[in-house]
């Protein structure tokens, strides 16, 4: 587990740069979920680190592989400065955690709420799981296990969220991109869903 996270964490910081933040969370029962925020220019990014270090589990499996299955960390970019965005550091454990307390695999088209505001004042209680490999490139690990992904997550207002539910993700995504939504607006309203 150790040597994985230390190959995650190699990933992150050659993707990113070096973090110039990081806490770590444990909730009990669960491994330890740390995470990295990473500044450049105007924009943050956090990170978790230590949702891969075992890989996630269907709920309906009798028996958890402890090497197969599918690996992750998230990914969410926010403009600097706008709000106070590292309150969502607990949030985003939390949502790192929830493969080992929920037995929940996450994926892309995936929506995870966290039941309250990310950070205080937003506007957002819930993300949407983005396709892996734009920011931070896959982590191959040696066989038989999966890849670690890097998910991006996009924060989604409670209007957004409810629309994805009945006309899914990628026609949510759609509607961001002709609307030319700023999805790392922390103070973003939610796309008009007419």
């Amino acid at each position: 587990m150790a040597q994985i996270l230390a190959l995650v964490e190699a990933r992150l910081r050659s993707a990113l740069g070096e973090p110039d933040a990081r806490a770590a969370v444990t909730f009990l029962g669960t491994d330890r979920i740390e995470v990295l925020r990473f500044t450049e220019g105007d924009l943050v990014r956090y990170a978790t680190l230590g949702m891969s270090a075992q890989p996630m589990t269907d709920p309906t499996a009798v028996v958890a592989d402890p090497l197969r299955g599918p690996r992750a960390e998230l990914v969410l970019t926010v403009r600097a400065g706008l709000a106070p965005t590292d309150k969502l550091l607990r949030p985003l454990a939390v949502l790192g955690a929830a493969p080992q307390v929920e037995g929940l695999v996450v994926a892309p088209g995936a929506s995870l709420d966290v039941g309250a505001p990310l950070w205080d004042g937003a506007p957002f209680t819930s993300v949407l799981v983005a396709e892996p490999g734009g920011l931070v490139e896959d982590l191959e690990l040696d066989e038989p296990m999966d890849p670690v992904h890097f998910l991006p997550l996009l924060p989604m207002t409670a209007n957004e969220a409810a629309w994805k539910r009945v006309h899914g993700a990628a026609a949510l995504q759609e509607r961001w991109l002709s609307h030319g939504t700023d999805l790392r607006d922390p103070l973003r309203s939610a796309v008009p869903l007419d």
